[in-house]
């Protein structure tokens, strides 16, 4: 099966739930339960011999904590976790970090994950705070949906995510860390993730790439309140360009969602290219000016509603402020309070 010339998968079916596939020797793969239209999250157990080491964890609820323990109990024999490694800080990948750690596991993560993990579970509101309603009404969200959110309790951090450990051990660009019996060297990339780690073995083909190096679905790359003004999208095709001088085909890339994949170099280079493509759409588009919640067309080649809208806004104003960023358009501040975005010299 393919998606691209290029791009295999070894293994058409995921692990059942409470089960593992093994990948290779040593290395184990996982499959936890999300309940979102992306209904699952990748997690990894290698092989130390007196326990295990853990890549990302999925979310902090009762449904997945009773798949770890059957796993715990099942594939993995009932030998500890003795590390937690959390690729990145979004609560898919960290939200049982906590968990594990109060069972014995020591967290590895880098700085940039444990400190937004850190400050985000503390970070609880009842209802949305002002800056965040301004910041969806300049991005053009609809007036009735905008009046319903700010009347109702959002999405919090803490809903998915257990209380992060105080203390952890930190990874970074560059680093070697043994696990699964292999040597791995840590590479960090972002856009998707500030300082996303993946990990690259030395010692056969296997690299670990989280949400960074997916294999047929595209990473949301947002802007949010906290920083209205962020690039992810410039950031993510630099991580693409830099992870693309060490990729070769002969890599089996582990991803955060979907199926172990070959063809990383294809795959790079199709990141890159999609988000090219997308810009050109919204170029076009911005001949009269537009919101961010005007620009799903060009960019999703859909419109965008219910569950999915929020993530879409935000990857439109990603989308926008890199433009804006390289001078291809400008922007005004309407009565209403929504930015309008112009395409430059139109």
């Amino acid at each position: 099966m393919s998606a691209a010339p290029g791009i295999r998968y070894p293994w058409g079916e995921p692990p059942a739930p409470g089960q593992a596939v093994q990948l290779a020797e040593g290395v184990l793969w996982l499959r936890l339960p999300l309940p979102l239209d992306l209904d699952h999250v990748n997690c990894y157990a290698l092989d130390d011999g007196d326990g295990w080491t853990v890549v990302d964890t999925g979310f902090a609820t009762a449904r997945c904590r009773e798949e770890w323990l059957a796993i715990l109990a099942g594939p993995l024999a009932g030998r500890p976790v003795r590390r937690l490694i959390a690729t990145h800080h979004h609560p898919d990948h960290i939200g049982l970090a906590g968990w594990f750690h109060a069972r014995g596991a020591e967290l590895l993560t880098t700085r940039t994950s444990w400190l937004m993990t850190r400050m985000m579970v503390l970070d609880e509101q009842p209802t949305p705070p002002a800056e965040m309603l301004e910041f969806w009404r300049g991005a053009g969200m609809q007036p009735d949906l905008l009046a319903k959110s700010a009347t109702e309790r959002q999405f919090n951090f803490c809903d998915v995510v257990h209380p992060t450990p105080l203390g952890y051990r930190r990874i970074r660009e560059g680093d070697m860390i043994r696990m699964g019996g292999r040597m791995w060297l840590v590479r960090c990339g972002d856009g998707h993730a500030p300082e996303h780690a993946t990990f690259w073995s030395l010692d056969d083909d296997l690299v670990l790439g989280g949400d960074q190096l997916l294999p047929s679905i595209s990473a949301n790359l947002g802007v949010y309140a906290n920083e209205p003004d962020a690039d992810p999208v410039a950031d993510w095709m630099a991580s693409c360009a830099r992870f693309a001088t060490h990729a070769e085909e002969r890599h089996l890339v582990l991803p955060g969602h979907k199926l172990p994949f070959t063809g990383l170099p294809l795959r790079l280079r199709q990141m890159i290219e999609n988000h090219q493509g997308a810009l050109d759409r919204l170029i076009a588009h911005l001949e009269v000016p537009r919101t961010a919640a005007g620009c799903f067309v060009p960019l999703f080649r859909r419109e965008i509603g219910g569950t999915a809208y929020g993530l879409a806004l935000v990857e439109a104003v990603a989308h926008l402020n890199y433009l804006l960023h390289k001078g291809a358009v400008t922007r005004s501040r309407g009565a209403e309070g929504a930015w309008w975005w112009h395409r430059a010299g139109a």
